[in-house]
């Protein structure tokens, strides 16, 4: 199996991704990176953002931050694409953002991808339609309300910009590619919307992780194991405690700490230094 890949799918456990895995290329988040790579440089929609108990979740936007942070080493013009639940988060990266309402329609998505034109666009734990047509969390409850609909914007892409999602549940953009499959092994609805490539993970944030540590290997620059600088796991450290004081919670516990998915921030922090390992062995 690829390293990257055993990485992103540790402590599985009752997460059931481990299920999944055997749907996919054993080599998918390289071959994700590989696909980014032979991209047009030009802009990047990166979309994020899961609505829980009032707060976007700890998942997801510390995974956008390291792919979008690659993507910018690389040449690209990364724009994260989301809702008010993550306001203030990607600014102070010096990350564009564009907020969509929670109540846009068909015509306001049209308008994002006719104002940003991207060469591709990639989603990191968001939740996405599914076949009730609802939004729901991992316990089957509907977040419609609090969710605005990036992953229309997704299903309009069409087959002239590439996508890709990112998820480790199944109700997330992406996991229509493996609808089928999460409907037989796991107990939930699965999201309906498909991406040209799906990257899986114990946690999301992981697999934005993985996707940007392959970039560093295939690319051979290194756009992941320092970030601005610094060592992934602290610039990631000090983004998850800064994005917990402005407003963000565990998505288990839904406490105000930097922990994600009911992991604890030690765990978070040894799989970028894992994923750092694996970069220094190109």
């Amino acid at each position: 199996m690829g390293r990257i890949e055993d990485i992103l799918m540790q402590k599985s456990g009752a997460r059931g991704m481990q299920r999944l895995r055997p749907y996919l290329p054993e080599d998918y988040a390289s071959r994700a990176a590989r696909t980014i790579l032979g991209w047009e440089r030009g802009t990047v929609l990166l979309t994020t953002g899961f609505y829980v108990a009032g707060f976007a979740e700890t998942d997801g936007p510390a995974g956008t931050l390291a792919l979008a942070k690659a993507l910018q080493a690389l040449g690209f013009h990364p724009v994260v694409l989301t809702d008010d639940f993550c306001r203030g988060f990607f600014e102070p990266e010096g990350i564009d953002v564009f907020y969509l309402p929670l109540d846009a329609d068909e015509t306001d998505c049209r308008g994002v991808l006719k104002k940003f034109r991207p060469v591709g666009m990639i989603s990191i734990e968001r939740c996405g339609l599914n076949a009730h047509k609802d939004y729901e969390n991992m316990r089957g409850l509907s977040i419609k309300a609090h969710t605005a609909p990036c992953d229309l914007i997704f299903r309009m892409a069409g087959p002239t910009i590439p996508t890709i999602g990112v998820g480790d549940g199944g109700n997330e953009i992406g996991m229509g590619n493996l609808r089928k499959e999460i409907s037989n092994l796991l107990s939930l609805t699965p999201c309906i919307v498909e991406t040209d490539a799906l990257v899986i993970a114990t946690v999301s944030n992981w697999g934005a992780y993985g996707i940007a540590a392959a970039l560093e290997k295939e690319s051979g620059e290194v756009v992941f194991s320092r970030i601005d600088g610094k060592r992934s796991r602290d610039k990631v450290a000090a983004f998850l405690e800064a994005t917990v004081q402005i407003g963000s919670v565990d998505g288990v516990t839904h406490e105000r700490v930097p922990h994600v998915d009911g992991f604890d921030e030690e765990v978070e922090l040894q799989v970028l230094d894992d994923l750092t390992d694996v970069c220094s062995y190109r």
